[in-house]
């Protein structure tokens, strides 16, 4: 083994755009801060990842809707005064050399404009990561993979059958892993053939193939630090997977790093709805329970979660919650601070929890005033469906979609999305509302 210093490495997390594909999620928070099994947030998990491969110099991009992202980075995520880690977010910002007007025009820009902040003593290597994929990896596996191939450009992939290669990024390497072809999203069998790998090379490489030949990008770099500067400074490109990652091809040495385990990319509704609800089984393709390996979030000094007589089956409850008696809770993840109600029926579901408990005497004055208290409201059922954070949902109220229609709007404040009924954060449906 080529031996490197983790202290050289310098981990960037990308916030992502507007996150259009995952609204309403994204309506008052960045797409790295929206919450994750009930407890976590997208973002703890690269930064997870860089802890448990000993990186702890990580800076996250972003522009958009980033306060309660800064918030949860600033309380979560501090380390003694001697290890000189951090854990910061670069948002955009005015600059007297974009004129003041620019926003990150995508994700090479985003570096682009951050290269002062990140032009930093001692370090040697560019870790770029995304802020909104569930996967668990050491990345110093990936760096040792960067060093001893003597490579410029260092990006993990991961086998994936050619009927799921056309919503991904495929590449072509040589023999020696070195990546000397790239096909962004290929739809047509002749395009495939460009970019398809032989599985025995996968198999030579100590991963089963089964069947498996294409190799997808995970959107995961290494980069030498001054090439990437260099490449940035240079040019006007504005995104790494479509722009410089294809550009490094011709004219630099890409190495492809091998990955073979549970990935997912949750950049739409339908993929955050099912990685959420995959947790709660009994051998989740992704466990939180791995005692070496434990995702890291904001301490909170919450009690424990109040249990009545409910029947609770494939189901994470956080911290925090109080669950009345008779109410059937199954395949459901149930966040923080969630207060239910008796005999509530949730199936499928993903509510988020509350950032806040109501006092007995506030219940007490909502409810005289005819209002409804934060929580889930006796008699209700809420099936399919995801809960924003801070609703409030009165009782007997039925929250499903009994169409087959995938998309519509019409039952404001709760929105469908990929056929799953959204009840956006801080929302109020009243006693007996429902979709109809």
């Amino acid at each position: 083994m080529v031996p490197f210093d983790t202290r050289s490495v310098l981990a960037l997390i990308l916030g992502g755009g507007r996150g259009t594909r995952l609204y309403p999620l994204t309506k008052v928070r960045a797409k790295p801060a929206v919450p994750l099994a009930g407890k976590y947030r997208l973002i703890d998990i690269p930064i997870s990842n860089c802890i448990h491969s000993d990186i702890n110099k990580i800076f996250v991009l972003t522009q958009f809707l980033s306060n309660s992202l800064h918030r949860h980075i600033r309380q979560t995520y501090r380390f003694d005064n001697f290890s000189g880690g951090f854990v910061e977010l670069l948002a955009a910002q005015q600059t007297m050399d974009d004129g003041g007007t620019d926003w990150y025009q995508g994700t090479a820009d985003a570096v682009r404009k951050n290269i002062a902040n990140l032009d930093q003593r001692g370090i040697e290597y560019v870790l770029i990561l995304s802020g909104d994929q569930l996967y668990r990896m050491d990345y110093q596996k990936m760096l040792q993979t960067h060093v001893e191939n003597e490579a410029d450009v260092t990006i993990a992939a991961i086998p994936v059958h050619q009927d799921q290669a056309h919503a991904l990024g495929v590449m072509r390497c040589d023999d020696t892993g070195r990546v000397t072809g790239f096909l962004e999203k290929p739809q047509t069998l002749k395009e495939i053939d460009l970019v398809r790998t032989n599985p025995a090379w996968i198999d030579a490489r100590g991963i089963e193939s089964r069947g498996r030949d294409c190799l997808a990008s995970m959107g995961l770099y290494i980069f030498k630090k001054q090439l990437l500067f260099d490449v940035l400074e240079k040019t006007n490109y504005a995104d790494f997977g479509k722009e410089v990652f294809p550009a490094a091809i011709r004219s630099k040495k890409v190495q492809v790093h091998l990955f073979d385990d549970y990935w997912e990319d949750i950049g739409t509704i339908k993929a955050f709805y099912e990685a959420n609800l995959s947790l709660s089984q009994p051998n989740p393709p992704f466990d939180l329970f791995c005692p070496d390996q434990l995702v890291y979030s904001r301490a909170r000094f919450l009690p424990p979660s109040l249990l009545g007589s409910a029947t609770i089956s494939s189901s994470l409850i956080a911290d925090g919650c109080n669950i009345g008696k008779g109410t059937v809770i199954e395949n459901s993840i149930i966040g923080l601070r969630c207060v239910i109600g008796e005999n509530v029926t949730i199936k499928n579901s993903i509510i988020m929890g509350a950032d806040y408990l109501e006092t007995t005497a506030e219940v007490a004055k909502l409810r005289a005033n005819g209002r409804v208290p934060l929580g889930i409201g006796s008699g209700s059922t809420i099936s399919g469906a995801i809960l924003d954070k801070n609703c409030k949902v009165g009782e007997n109220v039925l929250v499903e979609n009994c169409r087959s229609d995938q998309d519509y709007d019409e039952f404001d404040p709760c929105l469908v999305r990929d056929g799953i009924p959204i009840v956006i954060k801080n929302s109020v449906l009243p006693n007996n509302w429902r979709m109809h």
